[in-house]
C-alpha cells in the first residue's frame, strides 16, 4: 500500500518489518508516550537515520504500525467461525474478539482508536483500508440478517459503536479503583457477562432476522 511511508519492495522488506516488529514492542512496552523515533530504533537496534531513510518520519513510522495493528484485528475476526444456525452467536462470537483483543492491550487499542499520540492523523487511505479489513467483515455477518428495508452498513455501524463503547468504558474502569457499591465485580466474568447482554441487546434493538 502505497502512504506517507512509502511502498514496500522486496529489497527493503524484511529491513521494513524489523522496524515494524519494533515499533509494536514500544507500543506493547511503554504504551503511546513511548513512540519516538529513536525508541523504535533502539528496539530495532540501528540508528534514527535508518527510520527516516525507511519510513520518513515519524509519521511514516506511525501510519506503518496503524496498518500492522488493523491487519492484526483482521486476522483476529477472520479466525472467528461462522454460526450458520446461531447468526446472533456469530456475531457476538466476533464482538468478543473485539474486546479480547482490546484487553490483550489496551495500549494498542488506544493507538488504533483514540488520539492517543498528539499531532498524529492516520493517512486517509490508511483508514479506508483499516474499514476493509475490519468493519467490512462484521457487515458482511451483518448482512443477511438485515431486514431488506435497512442499510446493513447502518446495522453494522450501531453494533460497531455499542462494542467499541462497551470495551471502552470497561478499559477506563479497569484502570482504576471501583466505586463503592459498583454494580459490576471487577472480574472477567463479570465484565463479560454485561458486554454480551450489551451486544444482544443491539441485536434485538435493531429489529434482526436471527431465526
Amino acid at each position: 500500500m502505497a502512504t506517507r511511508h512509502g511502498p514496500a519492495g522486496p529489497a527493503d522488506s524484511h529491513t521494513r518489518e524489523r522496524f515494524l516488529q519494533a515499533a509494536l514492542t514500544v507500543l506493547l512496552e511503554q504504551g503511546v508516550s513511548g513512540l519516538t523515533v529513536r525508541s523504535v530504533a533502539e528496539a530495532a537496534g540501528t540508528s534514527t537515520i535508518g527510520v527516516y531513510t525507511r519510513f520518513g518520519g515519524r509519521n511514516g513510522v506511525l501510519d506503518a504500525l496503524y496498518e500492522r495493528t488493523f491487519e492484526m484485528l483482521h486476522e483476529e475476526f477472520a479466525a472467528v467461525p461462522r454460526i450458520p444456525d446461531d447468526p446472533a452467536a456469530g456475531i457476538l462470537a466476533l464482538a468478543r474478539s473485539y474486546r479480547r483483543f482490546a484487553l490483550d492491550s489496551p495500549a494498542r487499542y488506544a493507538f488504533m482508536f483514540e488520539q492517543a499520540v498528539p499531532g498524529f492523523d492516520p493517512d486517509p487511505d490508511l483508514r479506508a483500508f483499516a474499514q476493509h479489513t475490519t468493519f467490512d467483515l462484521l457487515v458482511d455477518r451483518v448482512t443477511p440478517v438485515t431486514p431488506p428495508d435497512r442499510d446493513p452498513n447502518r446495522t453494522g455501524y450501531l453494533i460497531w459503536t455499542t462494542m467499541h463503547g462497551l470495551v471502552s468504558v470497561e478499559l477506563t474502569h479497569r484502570a482504576r479503583n471501583p466505586p463503592p457499591k459498583w454494580f459490576i465485580d471487577t472480574t472477567d466474568e463479570a465484565y463479560d457477562e454485561v458486554f454480551a447482554a450489551g451486544i444482544r441487546a443491539i441485536l434485538i434493538g435493531l429489529g434482526l432476522q436471527l431465526r
